[in-house]
C-alpha cells in the first residue's frame, strides 16, 4: 500500500476485518445511555434525499422477554403445520392461524450462482456449532434460537417505508452496517437477523408502527459470550471476483 495509511483508516480497517455475526450473548444488559450513544452515531448513515425510510423498535427488558417467548411459540407453531396433515394445513389457510405473517418473506430461494456461497457459510456455522448435516433436529433447534436473539439482552426491529421499494431496504443497510460497527467498536456484537421478519404481528402489536411501514430484520445487539460459534468467519469473495469484465 503506498503512502501513510492514517489512524482513522487503520481503526476503520480493523473494525471492518474484524466485524462478526454474533450468536451467543451474556445475558448483562447494555446500558441504555450506551445504546442511545450508538443508534446517536448509526444515524449519520446515508439515505435516500436524506430522508432516512426507516424506523425503529427497540425491545430491552420486560418486552425483549415477551418477544423472547412469543417469537419462539410462533415459530413452533409453523413448524409443527409444516409437518401436519393437509386438512391441517388448509385449515390454517382459510383461518391464517399459526402462519407467518410477514411484511416480506425471509425464505429466500437463492439463485444457483448464490447458492454455493450460501451453503459454504451455512455447512461451516454447523460445522463450528458441532452439528452435523444429518441432525436436522439440532439444527431446528439452533434455527429457534434467532427467535430468541441468540440470549441478547437488546432487539432492535427496522421497519422500513414501503414507498420507496428496494432504495428503503439499502438505506436501511446503511445504518445496520453503521450499527454494527459502533457496537463492535466499543466492544459489542450484532447479527442482522433475516429470520426476524418472519412474524410481523407480534411487532406490531408491540409498537406502535406507522402505516405504509414494513418490519425488513432485526438486529440482536449485546455483550458476545465466550462461545466458540462467535469466532465463526465464513470469509469472503476477493475483490476480483466482486468485478464484471469490461463489455468486449
Amino acid at each position: 500500500m503506498g503512502g501513510d495509511v492514517s489512524p482513522d483508516a487503520a481503526v476503520l480497517g480493523r473494525l471492518l476485518r474484524g466485524r462478526r455475526s454474533i450468536r451467543d450473548f451474556e445475558p448483562r444488559a447494555v446500558p441504555p445511555a450506551l445504546l442511545r450513544e450508538l443508534l446517536d452515531e448509526a444515524r449519520h448513515a446515508p439515505s435516500w434525499s436524506n430522508t432516512q425510510p426507516y424506523r425503529l423498535g427497540i425491545a430491552t427488558g420486560p418486552l425483549r422477554d415477551r418477544l423472547a417467548r412469543e417469537l419462539p411459540r410462533r415459530y413452533d407453531e409453523a413448524r409443527r403445520l409444516q409437518r401436519a396433515g393437509a386438512l391441517t394445513r388448509l385449515r390454517a389457510v382459510l383461518t391464517r392461524r399459526g402462519l407467518p405473517d410477514f411484511d416480506f418473506d425471509p425464505r429466500t430461494q437463492y439463485p444457483p450462482e448464490l447458492l454455493a456461497a450460501r451453503r459454504r457459510c451455512g455447512f461451516g456455522l454447523y460445522a463450528r456449532l458441532g452439528i452435523a448435516r444429518e441432525d436436522r433436529a439440532a439444527r431446528e433447534r439452533q434455527m429457534r434460537r434467532n427467535y430468541e436473539f441468540f440470549g441478547a439482552p437488546c432487539a432492535v426491529f427496522v421497519f422500513v417505508h414501503a414507498a420507496l421499494g428496494p432504495y428503503a431496504a439499502l438505506d436501511a443497510g446503511f445504518f445496520l452496517q453503521s450499527l454494527a460497527l459502533a457496537a463492535h467498536a466499543r466492544g459489542l456484537g450484532s447479527c442482522v437477523q433475516g429470520a426476524l421478519a418472519l412474524f410481523a404481528g407480534p411487532l406490531k402489536r408491540e409498537f406502535a408502527v406507522p402505516e405504509g411501514w414494513k418490519l425488513l430484520c432485526g438486529v440482536a445487539l449485546g455483550w458476545p459470550s465466550a462461545d466458540p460459534v462467535n469466532g465463526y468467519d465464513p470469509g469472503r469473495a476477493d475483490v476480483d471476483a466482486l468485478l464484471l469484465p469490461a463489455s468486449a
